[in-house]
């Protein structure tokens, strides 16, 4: 598992590497210390990844899966809305990509917006609406129907929240469901879906719970948006230059450390506390399973600490510095492209994306190709970081521009397409937001963002039109796989 796990972070991260090494060599020379910073950043990274990750598949997704059984099988609605709200919520707390993003939010406003309150307030919303999930997928509710619903009422709190809000709070509900909240979200649905007899439609309900979950991250940022229409974001805005750690090579990964050894805690510390709470009272594992399960949340633990020391030291950095010194060039043209290529490697690169290819291509039993659903979506991808760069350099252009329109075609589809790409269109946005998207091209845009008339606000909103993607594509995938079953059912008649 181990060496599977290296080796994938390895390619996750090889492509920006090799982006950024291309980069300082040609167009963009950096500092010498900042780049070997980067490398030293990338490695930390992989390696927190991979611990990170094992420890996910070890302690974290399996208590998911049998929490998902266990509140099923109480019948007692009540319990189902509390455990998995409050499940949710420390889900949420702990998931890196959010933690990462909250922090951006706070050096971007200048402390305008903690980070702790855009955990906080994130994590409420989507463990209230990872219940609201979980009964859908316990009464067998129509998907469709309530996305409908949710983002009629999202649109409707855009009116009266401000701009900045509805950029953050879709940047956030993409930075949520990542790395740990969407194997556990899946991992709790297919547990709760399992229950159900009919496997077929067990299949088809144990998707769809990510995306009714991170609706609820939007709904609660813009709610407090709407509370705190107060805040003065025109003078709460940072300077790219500000978050540089301290000079050296060594020394900004050490200046960190302590802090992010304490942060660690804080963040994993609740979902242990509650998984032994579960194994005193519910699950009563055996010995040797419960000290797996306690391996699997201590790797889950080190990898956390390494992959945020690593962001934060050295790696973020260069994204921004990159950004920063593209933006000054005379020809935007180049910007442009430079994203959209980023996009593209980007998706290619994530573990996730090869994981959802292989369960389209098996829920469709092949007709479905990889290759297809691959250049679909690093296409779509590409073109997201591209028009996200775009909306950066012409402020004129508005977030709601592009996430208006796209909403109303992704609802739309969401009544054509077949039942189980729906799901899994809506859940994919996961997928594209991962760490790196969260982490190196969220900094890359604030860095173009710092010499633009809007502000470094004005690069929030990329996550957003980034998580878009996935469900468009899936989904108009879908109604092409439905109509070629359709054709060769016909044909063989």
């Amino acid at each position: 598992m181990l060496k599977k796990q290296l080796k994938d972070n390895i390619f996750t991260v090889l492509p920006i590497v090799t982006i950024v090494l291309l980069l300082n060599f040609t167009i963009a020379p950096l500092e010498g210390s900042l780049i070997y910073r980067f490398l030293i950043g990338s490695a930390l990274v992989i390696i927190g990844l991979t611990f990170f990750l094992i420890g996910v598949d070890v302690g974290i997704t399996p208590t998911g899966n049998k929490f998902g059984q266990t509140i099923a099988k109480t019948n007692k609605l009540i319990i189902v809305i509390l455990a998995s709200a409050i499940f949710g919520f420390f889900i949420s707390v702990a998931e890196p990509a959010l933690v990462i993003f909250a922090e951006q939010v706070e050096k971007v406003t200048n402390m305008a917006i903690s980070s702790s309150l855009v955990l906080i307030v994130v994590s409420i919303g989507l463990g209230l609406l990872v219940a609201v999930g979980i009964v859908r997928v316990i009464y067998k509710g129509k998907l469709n129907r309530l996305l409908t619903v949710l983002y009629i009422f999202i649109f409707v709190l855009a009116i009266f929240s401000g701009p900045e809000f509805l950029a953050i709070s879709f940047d956030a509900s993409g930075a949520t469901t990542g790395l740990l909240a969407v194997p556990f979200m899946l991992a709790l649905s297919s547990g709760v879906a399992s229950m159900n007899k009919d496997s077929a439609l067990a299949s088809a309900d144990s998707f769809g719970l990510v995306a009714t979950a991170s609706a609820g991250a939007i709904i609660s940022v813009l709610l407090y948006g709407i509370i705190a229409r107060g805040v003065n974001f025109d003078t709460a805005v940072g300077d790219v230059g500000e978050t540089i750690v301290s000079s050296g090579l060594i020394k900004p990964f050490l200046d960190i450390t302590l802090s992010t050894l304490v942060q660690g805690v804080i963040l994993i510390a609740p979902l242990f506390l509650i998984f032994v709470f579960l194994q005193i009272f519910s699950f009563k594992l055996p010995r040797r399973q419960f000290l797996k399960k306690v391996i699997g949340y201590s790797y889950s633990y080190i990898g956390l600490v390494i992959f945020l020391i690593g962001v934060n030291g050295g790696f973020m950095e260069v994204g921004r510095t990159l950004g920063n010194a593209l933006s000054l060039f005379d020809n935007s043209i180049i910007v442009v492209l430079i994203g959209f290529f980023i996009g593209v490697v980007t998706i290619l690169a994530e573990p996730a994306t090869h994981v959802l290819v292989q369960q389209i291509e098996d829920v469709t039993s092949g007709s479905v190709k990889r290759k297809s659903i691959l250049i679909a979506l690093s296409t779509g991808v590409g073109l997201a970081v591209a028009l996200s760069v775009v909306r950066v350099l012409i402020p004129d252009i508005q977030l709601w521009h592009f996430l208006l329109p796209g909403y109303i075609v992704a609802i739309s589809l969401s009544y054509i397409a077949p039942k189980l790409f729906v799901g899994i269109a809506f859940d994919a946005g996961g997928v594209a937001t991962g760490p790196i998207t969260t982490t190196f091209i969220l900094a890359f845009m604030q860095g173009v963002a710092s010499t633009g008339s809007g502000g470094l606000l004005e690069s929030f909103g990329m996550i957003a039109i980034v998580a878009l993607t996935p469900i468009l594509t899936l989904q108009i995938l879908g109604i092409m796989y439905k109509r070629k079953s359709k054709r060769m059912v016909e044909e063989n008649a």
